[in-house]
């Protein structure tokens, strides 16, 4: 409505009808419930403040989004915290032009928005505050950066291939003509050759397992999924590592019902993804022993695996960036496990969790889909 309607408005209201007036008022009611059900509608937050920063409407988008209670009266030092300090209130309204702020948010979740606010009035009559929520955004370009690293690596996992595979096999073949040549060597010579073509051969060895699990969580190859029962597959694993727990003085308590409902996944990836936890776990114990918790239950939705350790824990720094290829804590370690452990998890539709203390141990989590979920009815209501 013009102003200068409003205005003729009032200077005839005693001269209109009783019942004109009562339908006029009725029907800038109902405008008026119409914009509020609009504004309510819109997926930004949205507050208005007039000329005196009197917050007049804010829709239920920004108190969800600001974390403010329903029956509390915003003001505007309620979002003025999130503008910051270098930020004031006082010179937004000294300003009179509008403008745009990304803040980050980690209470009570961890969100990223965009605040904009511009005056709004022939005279700077008010302010418009629109709050969007750009979490969703930064988690995509989290995504595609992680998409892009993986990508650069695919082709350097090509040139590796190329340029380091054929080489090693050379020189692995190589020493084993040596290895050959050294039998015919005195006894006393024998010896120091062979020690030092055994050195060489380990070395080749372990490059050669490091590039094969390079290779291997680069350029992944795609889960051949069939129903199998998680607890097999479990048990295979702790027959094959019990010697070396034993050897280490580790003990390992397992925690499995004893049946578990079956999943689609691929046995040969499943086997390595709980092969590597428990060997990360079993070799960030120290040498005097510790406690390895093999852990295994199911919800209406998924099957969760929990390998839990006693050893040396992760510090912050690290755990920040524990999934970058090549990065480990251990001095004969490739980098590798977690990342091709995480690629085959997500590739079966699944999810995991970390949580570490340094000194106090790991513990990891393994979240797999059931094959048939089920499903929970609410209860009929109580008359």
């Amino acid at each position: 409505m013009k102003k200068n309607t409003l205005h003729k408005l009032l200077d005839h209201i005693d001269h209109i009808d009783g019942e004109d007036l009562q339908r006029f008022f009725v029907k800038l009611a109902e405008k008026q419930g119409f914009f509020q059900q609009v504004f309510e509608a819109i997926r930004d937050g949205l507050i208005l403040l007039d000329d005196k920063s009197n917050i007049q409407f804010v829709n239920q988008t920004a108190r969800k989004l600001l974390n403010i209670d329903p029956a509390h009266t915003i003001t505007t030092q309620d979002f003025s915290l999130f503008l910051g300090k270098d930020c004031p209130w006082s010179s937004i309204q000294e300003s009179k032009t509008a403008i745009s702020r990304d803040v980050e948010i980690s209470y009570p979740e961890h969100k990223y928005l965009n605040i904009f606010i511009s005056p709004i009035g022939e005279s700077v009559q008010g302010h418009l505050i629109l709050i969007r929520d750009e979490t969703p955004r930064y988690k995509e370009n989290e995504e595609n950066l992680e998409a892009e690293k993986l990508n650069a690596l695919t082709l350097l996992a090509a040139g590796v291939a190329h340029e380091i595979g054929n080489p090693l096999n050379s020189i692995g073949l190589h020493l084993q003509l040596l290895n050959r040549k050294t039998r015919k060597l005195a006894p006393e010579q024998r010896q120091e050759f062979e020690e030092l073509i055994k050195t060489a051969e380990n070395e080749t060895k372990r490059l050669d397992v490091i590039l094969k699990q390079f290779l291997q969580a680069i350029r992944p190859s795609k889960p051949q999924r069939e129903p199998h029962d998680l607890k097999l597959i479990l048990a295979e694993i702790i027959q094959l590592l019990t010697p070396e727990l034993e050897q280490r003085e580790i003990q390992l308590t397992i925690e499995i019902p004893d049946r578990l409902p079956l999943l689609s996944l691929d046995p040969v990836q499943i086997k390595q993804v709980f092969y590597n936890l428990l060997k990360n776990a079993y070799q960030a114990i120290p040498p005097d022993g510790g406690t390895i918790l093999l852990k295994s239950d199911y919800t209406d939705d998924s099957v969760y695996v929990t390998v839990a350790d006693t050893g040396c824990g992760i510090s912050p720094e690290i755990m920040g960036s524990i999934y970058e290829p090549f990065l480990t804590t251990k001095s004969n370690g490739s980098g590798l496990g977690l990342l091709i452990v995480r690629r085959i998890i997500k590739e079966h539709g699944g999810s995991l969790t970390l949580a570490s203390q340094p000194g106090e141990g790991t513990t990891i989590t393994v979240f797999l889909p059931r094959v048939e979920k089920n499903i929970r009815l609410l209860p009929d209501a109580q008359s």
